[in-house]
């Protein structure tokens, strides 16, 4: 049973530094582009109060997690420019169904899923960002789960790109430590155990695990951008 597991993780730990080796890198990309990106993501933040700094923090969580696997410098840039654009799909998503308290309709939640793939039509046009599991790549599949069940596509394991598997935590760590219309927000600790009961279900095992290594920074991380909002 022991050599079993040991052959298992082997496999998957190959696998995971295969997938950062894919993971491409953005070619001569300017400081410009960043705080275009940035500037996206606020505006989108700021159709609602409660969600202001979701995508710098997605950005930011996700470059923390990134340099804790060794991604190298230009791949991070990559995961950080996605962790801003992540959302931009909701741009088309009408506000009495994004903010809606009560219980979704099946066609609302539809219109709800298919912000990935909008979002990643509106960046389909940008030289760079629509190399294989790229930017596009990433925010079209950065609702999938380690475990299959997840949107658009339904990906399973590692054929969802990295900087997806990456963003899905940050994505979730963020969004549940902020009021939404439908639920109260989260502390810090409950919202890492929440992780931790997902790892192997909704998110990478790996990327829980670097997580994991990093909660402090995260923690503070976060403290400090809810004071920056007071």
């Amino acid at each position: 049973m022991q050599a079993d597991t040991a052959i298992s993780n082997n496999f998957l730990y190959n696998e995971f530094l295969l997938s950062c080796n894919r993971c491409p890198s953005l070619p001569n990309y300017s400081k410009l582009l960043h705080d275009f990106a940035t500037a996206l993501g606020r505006a989108l933040d700021a159709r609602d109060n409660s969600t202001k700094e979701h995508s710098n923090e997605v950005a930011d969580i996700s470059s923390i997690i990134g340099k804790s696997i060794g991604l190298k410098k230009q791949q991070l840039e990559v995961i950080h420019l996605a962790g801003h654009l992540h959302d931009i799909g909701k741009i088309g998503i009408p506000d009495n169904i994004l903010f809606k308290k009560d219980k979704l309709s099946q066609e609302e939640w539809d219109c709800i899923k298919s912000h990935p793939m909008v979002g990643a039509e509106i960046v389909s046009s940008i030289e760079g960002f629509t190399e294989k599991n790229s930017i596009k790549d990433i925010i079209l599949h950065h609702h999938e789960r380690y475990d299959g069940k997840g949107y658009p596509s339904g990906l399973k394991g590692y054929e969802i790109p990295l900087g997806a598997r990456i963003i899905a935590v940050a994505d979730s760590v963020s969004a549940m430590m902020q009021k939404r219309p439908y639920r109260n927000k989260m502390d810090f600790e409950s919202t890492v155990i929440e992780v931790f009961q997902n790892s192997g279900t909704q998110f990478d095992p790996l990327i829980v695990n670097a997580f994991s290594k990093n909660l402090e920074t995260i923690e503070n991380y976060l403290k400090r951008k809810k004071n920056e909002l007071k």
